[in-house]
């Protein structure tokens, strides 16, 4: 005979545990992610802060030391990749030059201290040196300056500008005869025929690098009855007393070294020529200006000697043109510290921070947040374990079951220790849990008080004995 198997109680299909989700990996992505772009940010706000920015350089005649120096200037940003740009801008002469840059439609000027200097003028560099040389006939000397004053005197120098300079400094601009007794010489004329025509004195305001370099002085020595150069004995006066005067030195052979003229130290007055900018100019602007001037010095100077020694602006607070700030802080090597010098960087930083993290902590919350899983949803799949309950049979099913039902709890454990399962409903949970934990111990009891009975179809076969 043959025996059929029983049919076990049809059970219903054990639901498939979902997968924990967790956002920790998404946290860290936007994390990286908020990193990466605000560095990202932070150096391309650097590069544009660090775009070319275009000066415009206001300067006189296209042939005067002014443009050239601008020339050569824009020429040595250019060398050093600067991102420093020059547009020279040419005007007649040097002082509508300035009235440009007191209109504010440059940045740059180059002037000389006697000239009017615009309100917002704040001083680079001093690019050159005029010295002023009191010049008499060979044995004639000028003794002071109210002996000069009484002179016919020739003025040698940068045409009006220098004469006025010359009546001012020596306050005969108010006299009636001013114009007769101040003359500026007619171009190249040699001293010997300005004295010859009737000068008693002539004055000439020279660049001082030009009068090193210039031999024509040691030449006029040489000729017959040479000339006297002649000290101010009211230097220091002047200078206090006019602030665009600066105190000079005539050294010891300066205009000729055979005959040596002067043949000792002789004090003077003279006049400086300072490269200008625009006070609202950036310091950080300033700043690099300042150090590719005093940096490429020897490229700068002009083949006359114009600006072969650049000297650092005055950075007194009481000097006749106030240092600019940027230019200031390069000239007296200013020591930043950590937070000065890359405070725009940590601040650009912290912006970038704020506002990326933002953006990614909305798209993380609204779009791509894993909602943690509510312990009241874990309820359900308690009640589930419940009503598979009631159809177990055997201890076994209730073993697995019961297992089920410790899972459960144990992962809604650690999710509400790691974050992906919420409290929301933790109390339906918990009496959720109690009632099928009880469900089951009842069952178990039922199912040992009343075992299941053998299936009536099951056939015993004795075999026969022989």
């Amino acid at each position: 005979m043959s025996a059929e198997a029983p049919s076990p109680s049809p059970m219903p299909p054990r639901p498939r545990p979902p997968v924990a989700k967790s956002n920790r990996a998404q946290i860290i992505v936007f994390t990286l992610l908020t990193l990466f772009l605000s560095a990202i940010t932070v150096v391309g706000g650097r590069v544009w802060l660090r775009n070319s920015e275009t000066l415009v350089f206001a300067v006189g005649d296209a042939n005067g030391p002014e443009a050239k120096f601008a020339a050569r200037l824009a020429a040595v940003l250019k060398t050093n990749s600067s991102r420093l740009r020059l547009k020279i801008a040419p005007n007649p002469d040097n002082a509508k030059a300035l009235a440009q840059f007191e209109r504010r439609d440059a940045a740059l000027a180059i002037l000389r201290t006697d000239a009017k200097v615009p309100p917002r003028a704040r001083a680079i560099a001093i690019l050159e040196h005029d010295v002023v040389l009191v010049l008499s006939p060979g044995g004639k000397k000028i003794k002071s300056l109210a002996e000069l004053k009484k002179k016919k005197i020739a003025v040698v120098g940068d045409g009006e500008n220098s004469v006025n300079f010359v009546r001012s400094a020596l306050e005969i601009s108010d006299s009636p005869d001013a114009a007769q007794r101040v003359q500026q010489a007619p171009p190249n004329t040699p001293f010997d025929k300005l004295f010859a025509s009737g000068f008693s004195a002539v004055v000439a305001i020279e660049h001082a690098s030009k009068i090193i370099k210039d031999k024509t002085y040691e030449q006029y020595a040489k000729r017959s009855g040479g000339f006297t150069l002649n000290a101010i004995d009211a230097a220091k006066a002047l200078a206090r007393k006019y602030p665009a005067i600066s105190e000079e030195t005539v050294s010891t052979g300066m205009l000729s070294s055979s005959p040596a003229i002067p043949d000792d130290d002789v004090d003077t007055i003279g006049l400086e020529w300072l490269l200008v900018a625009q006070s609202w100019m950036s310091t950080t602007t300033a700043a690099e200006l300042a150090r590719i001037v005093y940096e490429n010095k020897s490229e700068l100077a002009l083949e006359d000697g114009f600006a072969s020694k650049i000297e650092p602006a005055a950075t007194d607070k009481d000097a006749f043109i106030v240092a600019h700030q940027g230019a200031a802080e390069y000239i007296n090597d200013d020591t930043k510290s950590f937070m000065d010098r890359y405070s725009d960087m940590m601040y650009l930083g912290a912006a970038a921070l704020s506002i990326i993290g933002t953006i990614f902590a909305a798209i993380y919350t609204k779009i791509t947040r894993v909602a943690p899983e509510k312990a009241s949803e874990l309820a359900g799949r308690i009640l589930d374990i419940g009503e598979r309950v009631e159809h177990t049979t055997c201890a076994e099913h209730l073993d697995e079951l019961q297992d089920e039902l410790e899972a459960i709890l144990r992962g809604a454990v650690i999710g509400l220790r790691d974050g992906t399962v919420s409290g929301d409903g933790l109390d339906t949970f918990k009496l959720g849990y109690e009632l099928v934990r009880d469900e089951i111990a009842l069952r178990r009891d039922h199912l040992k008080r009343h075992p299941a009975a053998p299936d009536e179809n099951i056939v015993v076969v004795k075999a026969a004995s022989g």
